[in-house]
């Protein structure tokens, strides 16, 4: 095919012939990984003045940075996916950048609460085309003896782009409003987008495992199985369905808190929006991304004993920061809270290179991309569509007998979820020796 043919010459060849290439490929994914957060998170920065200029209250916020945005972004990331299985995926994912970057710079030209909403739909949709396709690409790169290490560096994208948008975001608003934010956070996506597609080639599948089976699969469109295959396997496999449970009240807790911090310091502790920033950016920019890589990276050392500390590492993360979690939000000192905080910053990520290093294992090669999009369908739409929403609501509900210290109490109560999701990925783990071993002797019979 020409197009293929053309991966191998120019800036792109040249690249894929080096041996740091499939670093370089990780690096610039992790890019677009932050590319999209800074775009998704920003919202959390700027709640209060959108809120305050639109006049809304804590539920119909919590509607607009959760469900408006994870219908959308979580529905659409299925049919991308499909789709991403089928053909060139570094493509994608470049035109889903230039989609969410857009309309970021519309959010800031939005002078109602219904265009608003309109537009965060529009950033939904174009971030679901970019993570379930950059999975699956980073499996072709990477052996699953390392790809939980690079699982992890992806992973950082979160990190990386939550540090810009509480950083850049509490700043810019504080300076020059919540408007010219937006516009100032969406246009650098478009070149992302160039970057990404001038310099990183589409990979075979499965290069990464030498699949004979699959050697010709780039060339052969119909191996793809249908979504029904792929999402009966995965309920199927133990390990997975847990995995996916997990993942799903991971974001629940994740989303709720991420959007809602700088709110809660700004009422509760009285912080501007640039203190807020600066605090948050340390806190979950810096040791938060100690913390997302350290997990994949441990994942992999630990697995070399016994494959199911892949799993175990994040059940003893989730369970083991309640109790400081928990104290963020029981004192009323600053310090005393942000030195409680620090645990939950670097445990927070825990589960994302893990879970997603593991679904890529437990799955056949052309059901990668639709099966990282099953999981981060049920992790958006339950985590970022209901996690932020149940918090605005238990804030006004709340409220009339705590005051502005509501959104203390609503962060409180979410915290002791994390119990919950630390059982589900320490019984993931019970089952995972096997699970894998079927899903690689079933794997023939699942391409079709």
């Amino acid at each position: 095919m020409k197009a293929d043919a053309a991966e191998h010459h120019g800036l792109r060849g040249y690249l894929q012939q080096k041996s740091w290439y499939r670093w370089y490929a990780v690096g610039v994914l992790t890019l677009v990984y932050a590319s999209s957060q800074v775009d998704r998170q920003i919202m959390g920065m700027l709640l209060e003045p959108i809120r305050l200029e639109l006049g809304a209250s804590d539920t119909a916020m919590g509607f607009l940075v959760g469900l408006t945005f994870a219908i959308f972004y979580a529905t659409l990331g299925m049919p991308i996916a499909m789709l991403a299985d089928h053909t060139n995926r570094r493509n994608i994912i470049a035109i889903a950048i230039s989609v969410w970057s857009g309309m970021t710079v519309l959010c800031g030209y939005a002078q109602t609460f219904a265009q608003m909403a309109l537009a965060r739909i529009g950033v939904g949709i174009g971030e679901a085309g970019s993570t379930p396709p950059s999975h699956s690409i980073i499996s072709d790169l990477f052996p699953p003896e390392t790809r939980g290490t690079a699982m992890g560096i992806f992973a950082l994208g979160v990190n990386i782009g939550l540090l810009l948008a509480y950083l850049g975001g509490g700043w810019l608003s504080e300076n020059y409003g919540w408007r010219a934010t937006f516009v100032i956070v969406g246009l650098p996506g478009l070149l992302v987008a160039a970057l990404l597609y001038f310099t990183v080639s589409e990979p075979r599948r499965g290069a990464s495992e030498k699949a004979e089976a699959d050697r010709d699969a780039d060339n052969v469109a119909d191996q793809a199985p249908a979504f029904r295959t792929v999402a009966s396997h995965m309920w199927r496999v133990r390990s997975t369905r847990h995995l996916t449970i997990g993942a799903a009240i991971a974001g629940f807790i994740g989303y709720g808190f991420t959007l809602w911090m700088p709110t809660f310091l700004v009422r509760s502790h009285g912080l501007s929006p640039t203190e807020v920033g600066l605090t948050l950016a340390l806190m979950t920019g810096l040791i938060g991304a100690m913390g997302t890589f350290s997990a994949g990276k441990l994942a992999d050392v630990l697995a070399r004993r016994d494959e199911r500390w892949r799993t175990w590492v994040v059940a003893a993360g989730k369970a083991g920061y309640v109790p400081f979690l928990a104290g963020v939000f029981w004192v009323d000192d600053l310090t005393t809270a942000l030195i409680l905080y620090v645990v939950p910053a670097f445990f927070g990520g825990f589960y994302l290179a893990p879970t997603f290093a593991l679904v890529q294992s437990l799955v056949t090669l052309r059901m990668r991309a639709l099966a990282s999009s099953i999981v981060l369908f049920v992790l958006n739409i339950i985590g970022m569509g209901f996690g932020p929403q149940l918090v605005g609501i238990m804030s006004d509900w709340f409220a009339p007998e705590y005051g502005k210290e509501s959104l203390r109490w609503a962060l409180f109560v979410l915290t002791f979820l994390n119990i919950w999701c630390a059982y589900h990925y320490y019984t993931a783990g019970r089952t995972l020796h096997q699970d894998m071993a079927n899903t690689s002797n079933d794997a023939p019979a699942l391409k079709i």
